[in-house]
């Protein structure tokens, strides 16, 4: 079984740098460009199902994809949905210094919560899907995340629209590749 997280594509929030979270913001025309972009990456490869987070952003990039590879659009999942950055929301980098530069927003959820919802969430879909491939439209701090967990290993930012690829095995999840790079192993560098 191979899976692909796909970030979704820019929002009107993303362009002006504010706090998405769990706020339910749609995507913008560049977002939508990017999860037709993602189409291209994606290309090639044999695709069974396309699943995603119920946020907007994450259903209109899922659904662009699976038209582009024609692929039917599976379910969302709730255990999918972005980081909620309780009070955070919606704050620009400028408000988020001023008030919190500690970034400790009244209602943030932990990144061990965010990882856990993911990882569940993952096993459902691998209880689903049985051995088929499937792309997981979702968002960044969950899918950089649980990425590193799954790899013991830190990554950059997971850029709007982008693929990152992972693989489930006997001892557990192989992480391939992340916005849209193959992922060099520790002891290659």
């Amino acid at each position: 079984m191979t899976l692909a997280f796909i970030r979704h594509g820019q929002t009107k929030w993303n362009f002006e740098g504010r706090l998405q979270g769990s706020s339910d913001i749609p995507l913008n025309d560049t977002g939508r460009a990017q999860a037709a972009e993602a189409v291209g990456v994606l290309a090639g490869t044999d695709w069974d199902a396309i699943v995603s987070s119920p946020l907007s952003r994450a259903r209109e990039t899922a659904q662009i994809i699976a038209d582009g590879l024609q692929i039917e659009l599976g379910p969302s999942y709730d255990n999918l949905i972005e980081r909620h950055y309780g009070d955070g929301e919606g704050a620009n980098a400028e408000e988020i210094a001023e008030r919190w530069p500690d970034h400790l927003y009244p209602g943030l959820e932990s990144l061990d919560s965010v990882v856990a919802r993911a990882l569940s969430a993952l096993e459902t879909i691998a209880a689903e899907y049985g051995d088929a491939n499937v792309i997981i439209v979702c968002h960044g701090t969950l899918i950089r995340y649980t990425l590193a967990a799954m790899a013991g290993r830190s990554f950059d930012a997971i850029r709007n629209g982008s693929v990152a690829t992972f693989e489930r095995t006997a001892d557990g999840w192989n992480v391939l590749t992340v916005n849209d790079e193959p992922v060099v192993a520790l002891d290659a560098v």
